[in-house]
């Protein structure tokens, strides 16, 4: 089957064309082609032969609905996180030592040590956890986060088909050149740019859509 916008090659079950972006309404489902399909009369007519069936129409996530689903992820690990370092301070003894420390009080060369320990432990747990979480998740067969999931949110790669593991990685650690943009223009990108994709998505060849059923 091929697009009717740019006359590229359509990959067997995509939604979307890998080469324009167009959306389609229908994707072949069998290799063997129908010769008479009265293509005028629409997707209900096409949806009637055998070789074809209805895809389900979807639509660009835009900004607003991208952010909500950003902070219920951010709650979502923000507990997680809290459910587990808790149990951790008191089982290692962290807490105690925390208490120890007082801001009027000189801190040791052991106990700096300490503290810069602390803190790239906690950032380095961060940084894995984060990526697993979008980096699985997207990749999973829900292909959304959470927080998309409850917002009807899914990943997909430009053909609108899944996308794997190491794509939802490059996706996730790109998002370190889209916060280096300044005025956060690299997220507000998915509110103006044609496929309502943040820069991140651009560099991963990615779209966030909105799946209706």
């Amino acid at each position: 089957m091929f697009c009717s916008q740019c006359g590229s090659v359509m990959a067997e079950g995509a939604a979307f064309c890998a080469n324009c972006g167009k959306a389609f309404s229908v994707a072949a489902a069998a290799r063997t082609p129908i010769l008479a399909a009265p293509l005028a009369a629409g997707d209900a007519a096409l949806s009637a032969y055998a070789g074809y069936v209805a895809v389900p129409r979807v639509e660009y996530a835009g900004f607003w609905l991208r952010f909500l689903a950003y902070i219920l992820d951010n709650v979502v690990i923000g507990v997680a996180a809290m459910m587990i370092l808790i149990p951790l301070i008191f089982l290692t003894g962290l807490g105690t030592f925390l208490s120890k420390i007082h801001p009027d009080e000189d801190i040791n060369d052991v106990g700096a040590f300490m503290l810069i320990g602390i803190v790239f432990l906690l950032a380095t747990i961060s940084l894995i956890v984060t990526w697993l979480y979008h980096a699985w998740m997207e990749s999973s067969e829900w292909q959304a986060t959470l927080g998309k999931r409850v917002l009807g949110l899914v990943v997909t790669d430009l053909a609108g088909q899944r996308i794997s593991f190491g794509r939802a990685t490059a996706r996730h650690f790109s998002k370190i050149i889209t916060n280096m943009v300044p005025l956060a223009i690299g997220y507000l990108m998915a509110g103006f740019t044609e496929k309502k994709q943040a820069l991140h998505d651009m560099i991963a060849g990615c779209l966030v859509l909105r799946r209706s059923s």
